[in-house]
């Protein structure tokens, strides 16, 4: 049971507000982006998402950038009210078909109408798009997609010669096409998050892959489709398959420590044939989650010298190198490098011709932060920062400085090799999208390297 419900700006704006208990003092949003913004507690820098202030407890997920926020002053579970903040950002996503605050503030009325029947009196009710359908009526006013920005790695979708517009994802499930066709398509991503930790010398120390298959489903009729995955998948802890998978285990299997499906995701033929067979919801979905310990190769190696240059001075020299694809290019990159609390100055020199980086000093927290606008594959980039002391050092500099942490977006690569091999429709239909459907999106997670 909760009490409010509202969705910031990044700068704090109260975009969404529904109180629906009235139990909370006005003025709470604004009461939570001031703690959130300025939270020093425990010796953190971000608020964790769940915490109490003068008797009311706030849980917040961060979507996009907004700030979905349930306040209540009863005892429920976290892990409810955190659930149920996701589940309503993608409903909200599913009927606007690209989540910002443009479109909330374009759509404020359907969104008020969902939200009046997925949560009653601060209960929940449906968090279903497909079931919503029956209780929503406004249409969706829809964002020119020459305002959006950066859809990433979402624009990438090819066979053959034909491209899929980055914007194909970014609709809504509610709209029709022009003319009233509906649009018979299906889209398939598979998102990896990858934690690695490196040690001084270079060796891996830690690696583990969070990986989902999601879906986008736009096919009317609700078909029930069947997805392919590798053959050689085995699924056991350690390599060792808790189940009698009859394929290849050799060191080219693909073997996941655990998974979990969607409720709708029959596993009739998965262990002979790795194919999960379902009838999709319509929206965005998931359809699989799985976690990988088994050893694989790493996107990008990170090497770091530190070398002292007088009493109050120090040389750092930080080298990324890509080992993946020259056809596989990487993009928003940023190398964060904590440094000794005495550094009062930093000067940087990059490589000749480097185009599309930046570099700054956070003289606050003492922090080196080196950002990248793209890295193709293959290619190897330093950066060189001299520092100033405010104070004799009477310590390891080595020791007082690092770990290197390093996040980015990889699109079109996936670190476990997990496939999609074929997705089949059973219904048989001509009007259906012959667009290539998979995506795959690798991200980090906790990429760290000691010094």
């Amino acid at each position: 049971m909760i009490s409010q419900f509202f969705v910031l700006s990044q700068r704090g704006d109260n975009i969404v507000f529904r109180d629906y208990r009235g139990e909370v003092q006005k003025g709470s949003a604004e009461i939570f982006f001031r703690k959130v913004k300025f939270w020093k507690e425990d010796g953190q820098e971000e608020a964790p998402p769940v915490f109490n202030v003068d008797g009311v407890n706030y849980f917040h997920v961060k979507v996009v950038g907004l700030l979905f926020v349930a306040t209540t002053r009863v005892n429920v579970s976290p892990s409810l009210v955190l659930e149920l903040l996701q589940r309503i950002a993608h409903v909200i996503k599913d009927y606007l078909g690209i989540l910002n605050e443009d479109s909330l503030r374009k759509n404020f009325v359907l969104v008020y109408e969902l939200l009046d029947e997925v949560i009653d009196f601060g209960y929940v009710q449906i968090t279903s798009t497909e079931m919503l359908k029956s209780y929503v009526f406004n249409e969706p006013i829809v964002i020119d997609a020459a305002r959006l920005q950066s859809l990433g790695p979402a624009s990438i979708f090819m066979q053959g010669g034909k491209r899929m517009p980055g914007t194909a994802v970014t609709k809504s499930v509610v709209a029709t096409e022009p003319g009233g066709r509906m649009r018979e398509e299906i889209f398939v991503d598979i998102i990896e998050k990858i934690s690695i930790t490196f040690s001084s010398s270079g060796y891996i120390l830690t690696s583990e892959i969070d990986g989902t298959i999601q879906m986008k489903s736009y096919l009317s009729g609700n078909p029930e489709i069947r997805v392919a995955l590798n053959d050689d998948l085995g699924i056991g802890k350690d390599g060792r398959p808790t189940y009698d998978y009859r394929s290849s285990s050799g060191s080219g299997a693909v073997i996941l420590d655990d998974c979990n499906f969607h409720e709708s995701v029959r596993l009739d033929s998965f262990d002979s044939e790795k194919t999960l067979s379902l009838v999709p919801p319509d929206g965005e979905f998931t359809v699989m989650n799985y976690r990988m310990t088994q050893e694989f190769k790493p996107p990008f190696r990170i090497n770091t010298l530190i070398e002292e240059a007088g009493a109050l001075k120090a040389e750092v020299i930080i080298k990324v190198r890509a080992e993946f694809s020259s056809s596989i290019t990487a993009n928003t990159i940023m190398v964060l490098m904590p440094l000794p609390k005495y550094t009062s100055r930093a000067s940087f020199e990059l490589e000749p011709g480097a185009v599309g980086q930046t570099m700054d000093f956070k003289e606050a927290n003492k922090r080196l932060e080196w950002g990248l606008k793209k890295i193709v594959g293959g290619s190897e980039h330093t950066l060189r920062a001299k520092l100033t002391f405010s104070q004799e050092s009477h310590g390891n500099i080595t020791k007082e400085s690092g770990p290197v942490s390093m996040t980015f977006t990889i699109p079109m690569y996936n670190a476990s090799r997990l496939q999609v091999k074929y997705l089949q429709i059973a219904k048989k239909s001509g009007t259906y999208n012959p667009y290539r459907w998979v995506r795959y999106v690798t991200q980090a997670n906790s990429y760290v390297a000691r010094i």
